[in-house]
């Protein structure tokens, strides 16, 4: 099970990745100073890095099958996705706009493409689980 959730996790970080990229090509830096509800660089790159760190933890625990890291992975993962929800609550609450955003000018993420969304969101609570059930042990 750590394994499936292994694969599920790196799937996932190559989702955000892509999506990471396209907030910095897009200005999302840049937009620290402007108005409205946006993703803001804390929010982001901190879902990113407790997301990298988490996932690095999570490689060393396959590799020694130590129990308390998989529990710390999985406590550092329930941060990230929390993080992650936010983020997606702000995108979802500016796409519903629709037309209107474009007085307020066009939010970085707003350039997401939807199914690269859908993807990251379906593969994180898979690996969410997953890593649950391998901290919980419970074998397939």
């Amino acid at each position: 099970m750590e394994w499936a959730a292994l694969i599920a996790w790196v799937a996932t970080a190559g989702g955000g990745f892509v999506l990471l990229i396209i907030w910095l090509s897009r200005g999302g830096m840049r937009q620290e100073r402007e108005a409205g509800r946006r993703i803001r660089a804390p929010l982001i790159l901190g879902h990113f890095l407790l997301a990298a760190t988490s996932l690095v933890l999570w490689v060393i625990y396959v590799a020694t099958d130590s129990d308390a890291l998989a529990w710390v992975a999985f406590a550092l993962l329930a941060v990230v996705a929390a993080l992650g929800w936010t983020m997606f609550a702000i995108w979802y609450q500016r796409r519903r706009l629709g037309p209107a955003r474009e007085a307020a000018g066009v939010p970085a993420e707003q350039h997401f493409p939807v199914p690269v969304v859908a993807l990251h969101g379906v593969l994180a609570v898979t690996t969410v689980v997953l890593v649950f059930l391998s901290a919980v042990d419970v074998r397939s």
